[in-house]
């Protein structure tokens, strides 16, 4: 059975049994609990979730426009048919708009049109972040001060939405690589999911490309949350885990040819990487909230 799900319906019981419903700057409430903290071995199990459909392909190409095409440009991804970012796109007048009333939400120069201004791939790219991290895996195992943070005080006036998943820190233990992950914002129901998943992709590329085996995945939360409106669909995926437990994990396959972490294939087809054995209990609709 999957321990990710065990984890993740535990977190959902928690903050519907325990957490304070709040206002924050959506206009949509959420129920919220101040922090959340978990660990999973990589190396005995992919998370991915089997209590609902995850969509692995988005996920995974969500992941490499970040860290290796190094783009904030949300064309990249519609072209690839992953409309995640679609309602933060700053439009062909530099304008970040309500999808609602399309009111300005905050104006941008120019050329951060089609993108989502100074955030995520940006920084990669500007800070030469993952690059930094591979040279270290590979000539300095024993090296304490692998912080990636997309955290970076000097971009965030220039940034549509400050990075949620914004740091990780790696090491190298027994021959296995491992990583802690910090969230400062986390939208349980549609985030969290994809991000695990997301980040255990590439521990395992980068496991592969630089000469390790997986190994554990530590997650830190800080706010984690449910919206109003996400309420029952989250219940919906509990009372399938209460009645039917979770499904066997499946397995991640990555193409043994792959030395390279540019080298992955980030086209339509994705097609080094894929899920074996993947059963799910079925797509749950959640709103996102802009």
């Amino acid at each position: 059975m999957s321990r990710w799900d065990d984890v993740y319906i535990g977190l959902c019981k928690k903050i519907l049994e325990e957490g304070h419903e709040v206002e924050n700057r959506t206009g949509v409430n959420t129920i919220k609990i101040p922090s959340f903290h978990f660990s999973l071995d990589v190396g005995k199990e992919f998370p991915i979730l089997t209590t609902k459909q995850l969509f692995i392909r988005q996920a995974v190409l969500e992941m490499l426009w970040i860290y290796q095409a190094q783009s904030n440009d949300v064309r990249w991804l519609q072209e690839r048919n992953v409309h995640i970012w679609d309602k933060w796109m700053i439009n062909e007048n530099g304008d970040w708009l309500d999808e609602n009333t399309g009111r300005v939400l905050k104006h941008f120069d120019p050329k951060y049109v089609h993108t989502i201004g100074t955030a995520y791939g940006y920084i990669v790219r500007k800070y030469h972040l993952i690059d930094k991290l591979i040279d270290s895996l590979r000539n300095d195992p024993e090296d304490r001060r692998r912080v990636v943070s997309l955290w970076q005080d000097c971009e965030l006036d220039n940034a549509v939405l400050p990075s949620c998943v914004w740091s990780s820190e790696w090491d190298v233990t027994d021959g296995k690589l491992n990583v802690l992950v910090h969230q400062r914002s986390c939208d349980v129901p549609l985030g969290l999911p994809f991000n695990v998943t997301q980040y255990a992709v590439l521990l395992c590329m980068l496991a592969q490309v630089c000469g390790y085996e997986p190994g554990t995945l530590d997650w830190s939360i800080k706010d984690a949350h449910i919206y109003v409106n996400q309420v029952d669909g989250i219940k919906e995926q509990i009372r399938r885990y209460d009645e039917n437990g979770s499904l066997p994990a499946p397995k991640l396959w990555l193409n043994p040819e792959i030395k390279d972490f540019y080298d992955f294939d980030s086209g339509t087809k994705l097609s080094d990487v894929r899920l074996e054995g993947y059963e799910h209990m079925g797509k749950i609709s959640f709103a996102l909230t802009q």
